[in-house]
């Protein structure tokens, strides 16, 4: 089994928010399989359903971005998936805009989601699908840059990397990176 978490923030003040992109992709991605998000439990919302043949559980954390760990370790206790098994997919202000990275493993880098996550699963060994919305602008604060809409003129753009981003994860369940 797998787990696919999207970070974001619940509600509709944060939907359109450079830090939501993980929501945003975990709803594609949902909507491309067919798995209707919308039991709660963990601290979030789920679904579950199939991609590849495998089965796969995908969680919207709703603990607000920086406990998202709260949400993603208890989802993954409860359905005991391993940490290799575990995507995280999230905003990344040091990826260039609609720009997608993807890596089997690593540091949290800036992201307090991913601090948050690495604390409560007790390991880093976990694939994430990075989702490009940097640079900061100049003169602009960091929290109050990544809790700002995306501008109508970069929306496409941005959401287009949603595509790249749910078929990363669907690679990494198919086992294509190592």
């Amino acid at each position: 089994m797998w787990l696919i978490a999207g970070l974001g923030n619940p509600g509709l003040k944060y939907y359109k928010n450079w830090h939501n992109m993980g929501f945003l992709a975990i709803d594609l991605l949902a909507e491309k399989t067919g798995i209707t998000i919308g039991k709660s439990k963990f601290d979030g919302e789920y679904g579950k359903g199939r991609i590849e043949g495998e089965d796969v559980i995908l969680l919207k954390p709703f603990t607000y971005m920086n406990n998202s760990g709260i949400s993603v370790a208890a989802a993954a206790k409860f359905f005991k998936i391993p940490a290799d098994h575990i995507i995280v997919m999230y905003d990344d202000i040091d990826i260039a805009k609609g720009k997608i990275r993807v890596r089997t493993k690593g540091s949290a880098g800036t992201h307090n989601g991913m601090k948050s996550i690495i604390e409560h699963l007790g390991t880093t060994e976990f694939p994430r699908v990075r989702i490009g919305t940097g640079p900061v602008p100049e003169h602009w604060d960091l929290i109050e840059y990544v809790l700002s809409n995306v501008p109508e003129n970069e929306r496409q753009m941005i959401f287009d990397s949603f595509e790249t981003a749910c078929e990363a994860a669907v690679d990494l369940i198919k086992g294509k990176y190592d």
